[in-house]
């Protein structure tokens, strides 16, 4: 079994990849970002309301749309990720958007190494917590760098749609709901550009929602809610059929494809 560390490098290495084709996909759509649109979905939008003038913290933020997002509706942002090269890129656009985020380059479970401060906000979403190992660690970064009282939110997609494997013509289900043993997966393109001749090569862990609430709440946190949808904001997975609303559902609704989570620190 090869260490953890060389699983990170690997991660690492396909994400410093995918920040050059997803900053040219039409999923990121920088030109309209740039212009002024958030990328910043209803469900995380609704569960902050005002951010104007709280410190914000985004866990794994990729080339920091998101935290910009938040920025511009008056947040105080500081973003992380494992990608140099999303962190660079992340950097240039604040610059250019004459924005106040800041941006860290480290793995997320060192960001206590790198960041002393406590914010007001943590946040993160969206195909994020795939890619750590270990979610006992995460809770306990989060409750660190979190005030009395703050606020912690993350829009996820559900375990249960990491059970399934996409690179077959069907998805099938292959991975265990609470598999500890990682999964490797090598493939050609990504989720923003399937039509990329880009070559992922990924190593990723499954965590269950039991283990996800038992990570919080053992690291100090209040959950106030965790919801389920069976619908989603990207067209990540195959098959996926677009509502009136603009969310994305399977054919039959069998299972939730998202879920959200809100938390305070006590």
């Amino acid at each position: 079994m090869k260490p953890q560390k060389s699983f990170f490098e690997t991660n690492k290495a396909t994400w410093n990849r995918k920040v050059k084709v997803h900053a040219k996909s039409e999923m990121y759509d920088m030109k309209a970002f740039k212009n002024g649109k958030s990328s910043l979905q209803p469900y995380e939008l609704d569960a902050l309301g005002d951010v104007s003038g709280k410190s914000l913290l985004h866990l794994q933020c990729h080339f920091g749309q998101d935290t910009l997002s938040w920025s511009r509706l008056g947040a105080k942002c500081t973003g992380i990720d494992l990608s140099d090269e999303g962190i660079k890129l992340a950097k240039q656009l604040n610059d250019e958007l004459h924005l106040n985020a800041e941006f860290v380059c480290c793995n997320v479970l060192d960001t206590s190494l790198h960041i002393t401060d406590e914010f007001d906000v943590v946040f993160t979403s969206y195909g994020v917590i795939g890619w750590l190992p270990n979610l006992k660690l995460w809770g306990q970064i989060i409750a660190e760098r979190l005030k009395t009282g703050g606020t912690f939110f993350m829009a996820e997609f559900h375990p249960i749609v990491w059970m399934f494997d996409y690179l077959e013509d069907a998805p099938t289900i292959k991975y265990g709901y609470m598999q500890e043993d990682v999964i490797y997966e090598e493939y050609e393109g990504t989720y923003a550009d399937k039509n990329s001749k880009m070559i992922s090569k990924e190593y990723a862990w499954n965590h269950g929602l039991g283990e996800i609430v038992t990570a919080l709440t053992e690291a100090g946190l209040l959950i106030e809610y965790l919801k389920e949808y069976d619908e989603s904001p990207y067209d990540v997975l195959p098959n996926l059929i677009k509502t009136n609303s603009g969310m994305f559902v399977t054919k039959n609704k069998l299972y939730p494809l998202i879920f959200t989570l809100k938390a305070k620190k006590l």
